[in-house]
């Protein structure tokens, strides 16, 4: 909790003879000061220079006190000031000003928030644009005010190119190393996240229906995200679904691990790597696992719930992996790393070009609809897609898993 209250630095003291009474604002275990109009000499101060004038004390106390109100009706919003900022909303009468707005900050306490709320993915991607923001500025200190267009248009570039970056690794420690400028796909990902967290931004602090405008412009209205590309990307045949399963690997390791978690994903009808991270322990027998995608379990009002069957070709790689992989990983942030360097690599000894775990679901889907002729609604039924035209029909509709126990019999029978 900020507090506040009257001070005398000893140090500060004038050529009259005189010190300036200061209040001190202390938050975060910092201090910053507010000078007032006040000023008191020797005889106004104790020994230890606490004021001992009663008539500076009646002056300040209901300065003190409106402070203090000041600071309680700022409630949650306390934690996105320090003490240098506070201060300065404090002499400014509970007005924020855009310019002593942090984004970097602000950002953090975002990244909390989506964590606090298992948004882990979400949270990964906003603090790539916190990163980000930091390497460009150089500073851990960004006004809300520095993101404008012309600002977006130079980051662009920047991110474009290869540069130097120095993160922490799962052990805290900092790893630097080169990474390649963004492609287009990557770019529209990471300035539609820092457009998000802008947009944050703009509505924590902007009340219009109290006409209270902070942050006033909006650089997004002149500087357009870039498109992403048409995906050209040929989805995996039977051929090489196959290969992938059959790969004499050794064991104990990324590839051996990239390889099974891969072909579970395709039995499990393309089940997300951060899904299978969560399966829990196999206490006791099952043939069906029943789970809501994370991915979208927030922002859909079924929370994306799904129920699969666990067939016979999967039922091997379901209790060797269920609830073992958060022993063997921190996160499933750090599962995601090592199923990208296993699948690359098992594409370099397949010949399989650019190679990724997402590839079993886009192949599963694939499959469903142009070998197996599956609806499309079908389809996306079995990979737990909302579609979002039919949802008053979804109301007179109940879910009929049996339909995804169909689909997915019928692609993995392609393999036998």
């Amino acid at each position: 909790m900020a507090t506040v209250k009257e001070v005398i630095l000893s140090h500060h003291k004038k050529e009259d003879a005189t010190w300036n009474v200061k209040i001190r604002v202390t938050h975060k275990r910092q201090s910053a000061y507010i000078d007032t109009q006040h000023f008191v000499n020797a005889k106004q101060l104790k020994k230890d220079f606490t004021i001992k004038d009663t008539f500076i004390h009646r002056m300040l106390n209901p300065v003190l006190d409106e402070y203090r109100k000041i600071i309680s009706e700022l409630g949650p919003r306390l934690g996105f000031y320090n003490a240098k900022t506070l201060s300065e909303y404090l002499s400014n009468n509970g007005l924020t000003k855009a310019e002593d707005i942090n984004v970097i900050e602000f950002g953090r306490k975002r990244i909390e928030g989506l964590r606090m709320k298992g948004r882990e993915a979400s949270a990964a991607n906003m603090l790539t644009v916190v990163n980000g923001l930091i390497d460009y500025f150089k500073s851990e200190f960004v006004p809300i005010t520095e993101i404008r267009a012309k600002m977006l248009a130079d980051y662009e570039a920047h991110l474009r190119c290869p540069r130097v970056i120095t993160r922490l690794s799962q052990f805290k420690e900092p790893v630097t190393r080169t990474v390649k400028g963004l492609s287009d796909t990557g770019l529209h990902n990471h300035m539609r996240d820092l457009r998000i967290l802008f947009n944050a931004v703009r509505e924590h602090y902007n009340d219009e229906d109290m006409g209270v405008i902070v942050v006033k412009h909006y650089p997004f209205h002149k500087y357009k995200l870039v498109e992403i590309p048409a995906n050209t990307k040929k989805k995996l045949n039977i051929k090489q679904i196959k290969s992938i399963r059959d790969l004499a690997l050794p064991r104990g390791g990324r590839l051996e691990l990239a390889r099974d978690l891969f072909m579970l994903s395709f039995y499990l009808c393309g089940m997300n790597a951060v899904d299978i991270y969560r399966i829990p322990p196999v206490d006791t027998p099952t043939r069906r696992i029943d789970y809501n995608r994370s991915k979208t379990k927030n922002r859909r009002k079924d929370r994306a719930f799904i129920s699969v069957s666990i067939p016979e070709d999967a039922m091997d790689l379901y209790n060797k992996y269920a609830g073992k992989l958060q022993n063997r990983y921190a996160s499933h942030i750090s599962l995601d790393r090592a199923l990208s360097i296993g699948m690359r690599a098992i594409g370099k000894e397949l010949k399989i070009s650019h190679l990724e775990f997402y590839d079993a679901r886009h192949a599963f889907a694939d499959l469903a609809r142009n070998k197996c002729r599956f609806s499309k609604d079908d389809v996306a039924l079995a990979l737990n897609h909302k579609d979002k035209s039919n949802s008053v029909t979804d109301v007179y509709i109940s879910k009929n898993w049996d339909i995804v126990d169909e689909i997915q019999i019928e692609v993995i029978r392609l393999l036998k």
